[in-house]
């Protein structure tokens, strides 16, 4: 029996829960000439919201559509070439016409493109190959602004251009975006102090350019409502109490939600029902696959940081870390010794701030440091 606990992205309406004013809102503002920047922490469900906007008729008929995630970008080189494979990729499937269109605008790479044997091109670029960043970017907003369609351009974590120590970025992706009249642009990001400094600092140059929109956590009440009505479906129950209990757990954030349910529903049999004691279990199992992983990356820090990073687990939502409290508390050398080591563990993608409030970001990865001597 299919798993429709789905984990690994967006794929219909039938699997996705509720965001139904969230949908409406974002398809309106884009309709009628908006851009946006979208925020919440991570794992939210950002980037499936937007796949589930664009998989609707309003925009899957009307727009090319393209999400360009660069959060593993480091450099505007490297930026350039996620844009122009992802459009290249997306375009693909959209026939000939419209992927010739594409590559050619891009007389600067054009050498970099190869085709198969039924003449399918492929982007097969490194950040080596493109000589000039500037150029290439030029040409793809030439052509989004030349396209047969109107396009909609998503960049998944938009804040990462803050960290290419290119201090023009901004405001030559601000110029290109403001003139290029064919397209509309959503800017998704999970660090909100970062997002919030881009586009409310009235010294920045994104400053009122976007509609600001804050993804709130799915309501306990409609997430209730989609497992139980998933597990129906297929034959199958589960008690009202372990989707509460999870909610609490995991703090409303779907993903780790999503995956409790995704094994708690396989270890349901046809005909039965999913209980609270079954839960723990779940959780513990998911755990100990990832626990090599785990152990090898606490393995890899220093110890200082290590000694921080389970401080921290074990607060769930620490502050107050340089206070002597919190030394004496957990063992540490030193308030000095924490403040060095914090912005390392942030640096890394292990620990989120918000304001003086921090948290491992995996919380999975959480509950294991929290068993950890």
């Amino acid at each position: 029996m299919e798993n429709p606990f789905v984990t690994t992205g967006y794929v219909s309406d039938e699997f996705f829960c509720d965001r139904e004013k969230e949908t409406e809102d974002i398809i309106r503002l884009l309709t009628n000439g908006n851009n946006i920047a979208l925020t919440s922490p991570r794992r939210y469900g950002k980037t499936d919201l937007l796949r589930h906007c664009f998989a609707q008729d309003e925009i899957a008929s009307r727009f090319y559509t393209f999400i360009i995630d660069i959060y593993s970008t480091k450099s505007v080189s490297e930026m350039v070439a996620k844009m122009g494979s992802v459009i290249l990729e997306t375009l693909k499937p959209k026939g000939r016409i419209a992927w010739e269109k594409f590559l050619s605008a891009l007389s600067s790479v054009r050498s970099g493109i190869t085709f198969d044997s039924v003449g399918s091109p492929t982007w097969a670029l490194s950040v080596g190959d493109i000589d000039s960043p500037s150029v290439t970017l030029d040409e793809i907003f030439k052509y989004l602004q030349a396209a047969d369609k109107p396009c909609i351009v998503a960049i998944d974590e938009f804040q990462q251009i803050t960290r290419y120590g290119d201090p023009n970025i901004e405001a030559l992706l601000r110029t290109y975006i403001q003139y290029c009249s064919n397209a509309k642009f959503i800017f998704s990001g999970s660090s909100q102090h970062l997002m919030g400094a881009m586009f409310t600092s009235p010294a920045r140059p994104f400053y009122q350019s976007v509609s600001i929109y804050a993804l709130n956590r799915l309501p306990l009440d409609k997430y209730s409502a989609f497992c139980r009505r998933l597990f129906s479906e297929r034959g199958k129950t589960i008690d009202t109490d372990v989707i509460e209990y999870l909610y609490r757990r995991f703090d409303g954030v779907t993903y780790y939600i999503q995956r409790v349910m995704n094994e708690l529903f396989a270890r349901t049999p046809a005909g039965g029902n999913c209980k609270y004691s079954d839960v723990e279990t779940a959780i513990q199992d998911i755990i100990n696959m990832s626990s090599p992983i785990y152990e090898d990356l606490l393995y890899q820090l220093p110890e200082k940081q290590s000694r921080i990073l389970i401080s921290i687990a074990r607060e769930g939502r620490a502050t107050g870390l340089t206070s002597g409290k919190f030394i004496k508390k957990h063992g540490l050398v030193s308030p000095n010794s924490v403040k060095a080591a914090l912005p390392a563990l942030i640096d890394k993608g292990l620990v989120t701030r918000d304001k003086d409030c921090y948290q491992i970001y995996d919380q999975f990865f959480r509950l294991w440091l929290e068993k950890q001597i």
